[in-house]
């Protein structure tokens, strides 16, 4: 989510996604590794927020796993489009399919998918962001086909 790069080559990536109910791919925000979730997320929805308002006009709730966990955070959100934050967590230490989480669990799959995304190639985050959005396109285009 952080852009703030600087064009250098860093060891490590994050993707900061905000899908929706679908799993479709609303923004995306690739940074440096060391950089906090919460602080990268709150940047990927002012970025979307300033970019496409209207989508983030009638959300109401936002779903999160516990990397997101916080009343700064959530008072963040609340601030910026006035949606409840919601944090999904596991109750148990076995494994269990958590609700909501998975659409977005699964949109990274679907990114594993493309060899050019299952690893870092690129030096520029931008380039990394640019090439999740064309497999992003390419795979809705193939669902209008069908």
């Amino acid at each position: 989510m952080y852009g703030f790069d600087g064009g250098k080559l860093v060891k490590g990536r994050k993707r900061q996604t905000i899908v929706d109910s679908l799993g479709l791919l609303l923004k995306v925000v690739v940074s440096e590794g060391n950089a906090g979730e919460r602080v990268l997320a709150a940047y990927a929805l002012m970025e979307l927020l300033e970019e496409r308002a209207e989508l983030l006009e009638k959300v109401e709730v936002i779903w999160v796993d516990s990397g997101y966990d916080g009343d700064k955070f959530a008072l963040a959100v609340w601030l910026m489009i006035q949606a409840h934050v919601e944090v999904m967590r596991r109750t148990n230490k076995e494994f269990e399919v958590l609700p909501k989480r998975w659409v977005v669990e699964r949109t990274f799959g679907w990114f594993n998918q493309y060899h050019r995304l299952s690893k870092d190639y690129e030096r520029l985050t931008e380039m990394s962001e640019a090439a999740i959005y064309a497999v992003m396109t390419r795979i809705m285009l193939r669902r209008l086909a069908i």
